[in-house]
């Protein structure tokens, strides 16, 4: 009988201690798009290299995010592990004391202080996200309606117009599937993906931040001349047009161009029957140096307040191995690693979208760090900028100047 007990009283101190060692960590995320991907494949991969530490994906519709997830944070509900949108929306959260300081993560050795950027202090004293993917804009076109109308993809903006001119002038096709119902595709796969190559990228966004440059400078007003001439190109009742509109003109075969991000290849890789290709933004003149958006886009936290953090730290780590990396980004081909790891694209046009890093110089969205802090806010503004430029509502230099009087109003740098 003392045996028994014995016995029984050792199993149940080792299953205590077993239980004990049992974690289930949850991850809040608006991508409710790549649950499969977390369910079938990154999480089972984690979970065998590391027994005891269990993971739930749990996302949220991606325009609630961040009000849901604020929510969870107030009261303390909030998962384990925060999906990190870029700069100041994340920054707010670090701040507010509702992510933790990751500096010294042992995996943040894998980036680039580029990479980390978007998730650091201004300072760059802290980081709290470890980088996981970034987009990159460019435009996606129809290969089986070029090679009918005897194209090639543009490298100038002269070449650009001139596609555009004998694809409307075939009439077969839309010449390009962009809408402006929904405002934010007009800026982002608009005015911040040809943007670029006029304020020369990095060095232009930076002197924004600085106050050297104005949003009345010409390099930040010709961008919205250049979409106004979008508008013929862009079929008719583009002005009711949404983004699932878009979409859908252009995977059905109907446009013959895309002005895109890279997020959209796994989405038309399963709707479009015919090969795509890509082109970067198309320079002004020849021999001039390419730029391109390669906007740093998702990340993963830790909850401050977690009672697991250990376990999420050793996520983390996995996060920012050259398993996940290369795992990650050929599952969603189009959301390319930020690490330093050499990862190799099995997708051919998530191939051909970045190898243009190595042909251009990268930037992000003007409009993220830092100056949409205030009221008003200047990423919005380019939303509805960007549209009145395609609709002809305002001039370019009416636009810059109201925008250029919104960004000085709050913005000290601005007010010189």
């Amino acid at each position: 009988m003392k045996t028994t007990t014995a016995i029984l009283a050792a199993w149940g101190a080792l299953s205590g201690a077993a239980m004990a060692q049992d974690v289930t960590l949850s991850i809040e995320s608006w991508r409710t798009d790549d649950l499969a991907l977390w369910q079938d494949t990154l999480i089972p991969a984690f979970e065998a290299a590391n027994p005891g530490i269990k993971v739930q994906f749990v996302p949220s519709a991606p325009p609630e995010y961040n009000s849901v997830l604020n929510s969870k944070l107030e009261a303390g509900s909030a998962g384990d592990l925060i999906t990190c949108r870029p700069f100041d929306a994340s920054l707010a959260l670090f701040d507010g004391g509702k992510l933790a300081d990751l500096t010294d993560l042992e995996a943040m050795a894998n980036f680039s202080d580029v990479a980390k950027s978007a998730w650091q202090t201004d300072d760059g004293a802290a980081t709290f996200c470890v980088p996981m993917a970034s987009v990159i804009h460019g435009f996606i076109y129809n290969k089986a309606a070029f090679d009918e109308l005897g194209l090639e993809p543009p490298a100038t903006e002269e070449q650009f117009f001139a596609v555009l001119d004998a694809i409307k002038e075939d009439g077969t096709y839309i010449p390009m599937a962009m809408g402006t119902t929904d405002q934010w595709e007009a800026a982002t796969m608009g005015y911040q993906n040809i943007g670029p190559t006029y304020w020369k990228g990095e060095e232009g966004r930076l002197a924004l931040i600085d106050g050297s440059q104005k949003l009345t400078d010409p390099q930040w007003v010709e961008p919205y001349a250049t979409l106004a001439k979008w508008a013929p190109y862009l079929g008719d009742g583009y002005e009711a047009q949404t983004y699932a509109d878009s979409q859908n003109l252009f995977t059905l075969g109907r446009a013959a161009i895309y002005p895109a991000g890279s997020w959209e290849i796994s989405i038309f890789n399963e709707q479009a029957d015919f090969e795509m290709g890509a082109f970067p933004p198309p320079v002004r003149a020849e021999g001039d140096t390419c730029y391109i958006s390669d906007h740093t886009d998702i990340a993963l936290g830790l909850n401050a307040a977690s009672p697991n953090a250990d376990a999420a730290r050793t996520f983390l780590n996995w996060v920012g191995s050259e398993e996940f990396a290369g795992t990650y980004a050929n599952a969603l081909p189009g959301f390319f690693s930020l690490s330093n790891f050499d990862v190799e694209m099995e997708d051919p046009l998530a191939q051909e979208f970045v190898s243009w890093r190595g042909d251009c110089e990268p930037s992000i969205r003007s409009t993220y760090q830092i100056l949409s802090r205030g009221t008003p806010n200047l990423e919005n503004d380019t939303w509805g900028a960007s549209v009145a430029a395609i609709k002809g509502s305002e001039t370019p230099e009416e636009i810059g100047q109201r925008l250029q009087d919104g960004l000085a109003s709050w913005y000290e740098p601005q007010q010189q």
